[in-house]
């Protein structure tokens, strides 16, 4: 062979070896480091039942992921949610809290534990939940707004009017609605 073919050099041939060779090592390298991952999948079919609105599937889902990784936060967290949907309140709190212990300045964590221990009339809790939530971000109106039902469920009618003031200034169309409902001035 004197390096052509049909004429043309065989820089085409030698081209087109090179781009297979480095496929092949792709496709090599990618079956040595992909892993499956089986943790990974059962979360994700755990979020496909949550949105489906299959809470009972999904809490299991959930639940099976932290018995594999006992530090997967959002597993946590999605089976809090899940357990606040079925009103099981005090597992979501126990979900809410794992999620706090590995993470502290989850401001989401607290928002929604703070919700559930509002649902279980624990208005302290709840309080002391939303204050962490402002500490954490000053500006979340969510925690402004439901501090303000805890507050007025413990009596306090003018600290609730105070945050849910603060929660309209910036922003919460719901809390021009709360105010007038509950005769704030």
């Amino acid at each position: 062979m004197n390096g052509r073919s049909n004429g043309k050099p065989m820089r085409t041939t030698l081209f087109s070896i090179a781009i297979l060779a480095v496929s092949a090592s792709s496709a090599q390298y990618l079956a040595e480091n992909t892993k499956a991952d089986p943790i990974g999948d059962l979360y994700h079919a755990g979020e496909k039942s949550y949105r489906s609105g299959d809470y009972a599937t999904a809490i299991n889902l959930f639940t099976q992921v932290i018995d594999h990784d006992a530090d997967h936060i959002n597993a946590y967290l999605q089976r809090g949610f899940c357990h606040t949907l079925t009103k099981q309140y005090e597992k979501a709190v126990a979900d809410f809290t794992a999620v706090v212990d590995r993470k502290p300045d989850h401001a989401w964590a607290y928002t929604s534990r703070g919700s559930a221990y509002a649902k279980l009339e624990k208005h302290q809790q709840a309080m002391a939940d939303f204050d962490r939530v402002l500490a954490i971000d000053p500006k979340n109106e969510e925690a402004y707004n439901n501090r303000g039902w805890s507050r007025k469920a413990t009596g306090d009618t003018a600290g609730a009017c105070k945050d849910w003031k603060t929660s309209q200034r910036m922003g919460n169309a719901e809390a021009k609605i709360i105010l007038t409902n509950n005769r704030c001035k």
